[in-house]
C-alpha cells in the first residue's frame, strides 16, 4: 500500500504564503502544513487554521534563517553573533557547528520547547514537527528535538531522508549529490526516533526538487512513489512585496 502526506512549510512566513496553503488544503491537495512560530504573518496563520476543519498543523521548527522565540541570551550558542540576535543563515552553517561541538543540546531543547509552546499557546493542536531546512537531519540536533517534542507531548516528526533512486525528474547534480550524501545520516535518524518512541514515515518526497517542482516532477514524483508512507515536501506561496523583502531563494516556484 502506497500512501501519502502532502505537507506544506513555511505557513506563517507572510500572508500570500498563508493565504496559498489554504487554497491548497482547500483544493484537496495539501493535507498538512507545518507553521512557523517566529514568523511575520504568524498570526493570521492561526486564525486561518483555527477557521478550518481537520486541517492538520505542526511545528516548523526554525533553528537557521531566523530570530529565537526564547530570546538570544537564552540560546547563544545557535546565534551567529556576527549577524546580531539571529541564526546562522544556512544549514550548512548549523551542521558544521554541531559537528564541532559548538551547539548546546539545552539550546536546541529549549528554543524548540518556546516555538511549539508558542503554537500550543495560540490554540494550535500540533499533529507533528520538522525543521527549516530540515535540519534535524544532523544527529546532535534530532536528539535536542525529541527531547523537547517528547516534553511537549509530540510524537510524531518528519523523517527528511529522500530516497534519490526515486527522484526521476530534472534536478542538478549539486542538489542530487547532497540529498545522496546526507542519506547517510539516515540509519542514526531511525534509531534516534525509534529509541524515543516516537513515529515517522518512510521518507521524503520533493526534497531535490525543492525550488523546481512543477507538474511534471509532481507526476513523477506520485508515479514513482514507493510502498509505505511518504511525506511530499512543497512550498505554496504568492509572490509579493512581503516575499521579495524576505531571504529566500523560493520566490516564483511557490506561485508554480
Amino acid at each position: 500500500m502506497r500512501r501519502l502526506i502532502i505537507n506544506a512549510d513555511d505557513f506563517g512566513l507572510t500572508s500570500g504564503v498563508n493565504r496559498a496553503i489554504l487554497e491548497a488544503y482547500t483544493s484537496g491537495v495539501v493535507t498538512s502544513a507545518t507553521l512557523m512560530a517566529n514568523s511575520a504573518a504568524f498570526d493570521e496563520a492561526v486564525h486561518l487554521a483555527l477557521l478550518t476543519d481537520q486541517f492538520e498543523v505542526g511545528c516548523h521548527v526554525v533553528l537557521v534563517d531566523g530570530s529565537p522565540v526564547s530570546g538570544t541570551q537564552q540560546v547563544p550558542s545557535l546565534i551567529d553573533h556576527g549577524k546580531g540576535v539571529h541564526f546562522r543563515d544556512s544549514a550548512g552553517s548549523l551542521g558544521l557547528a554541531a559537528w564541532a561541538g559548538k551547539l548546546d543540546p539545552g539550546h536546541i531543547a529549549a528554543e524548540a520547547t518556546a516555538q511549539i509552546g508558542k503554537l500550543k499557546a495560540a490554540g494550535i493542536p500540533i499533529t507533528h514537527i520538522d525543521t527549516h531546512k530540515h535540519v534535524h537531519m544532523f544527529p546532535k540536533v534530532l536528539e535536542a528535538l525529541v527531547t523537547a517534542a517528547q516534553g511537549c507531548g509530540v510524537r510524531a516528526i518528519r523523517n527528511p531522508f529522500e530516497p534519490v533512486r526515486f527522484s526521476q525528474f530534472r534536478a542538478s547534480p549539486k542538489r542530487w549529490m547532497q540529498v545522496k550524501a546526507l542519506n547517510l545520516l539516515s540509519q542514526k535518524f531511525r534509531q534516534i526516533v525509534g529509541q524515543a518512541g516516537m513515529v515517522t514515515t518512510d521518507g521524503s518526497l520533493g526534497v531535490v526538487a525543492t525550488g523546481s517542482l512543477d507538474h511534471t516532477s509532481f507526476r513523477d514524483l506520485v508515479q514513482n512513489c514507493p510502498e509505505g508512507t511518504w511525506e511530499l515536501v512543497c512550498h505554496p506561496g504568492h509572490v509579493d512585496r512581503d516575499l521579495s523583502n524576505i531571504r529566500t531563494r523560493l520566490r516564483q516556484c511557490r506561485a508554480v
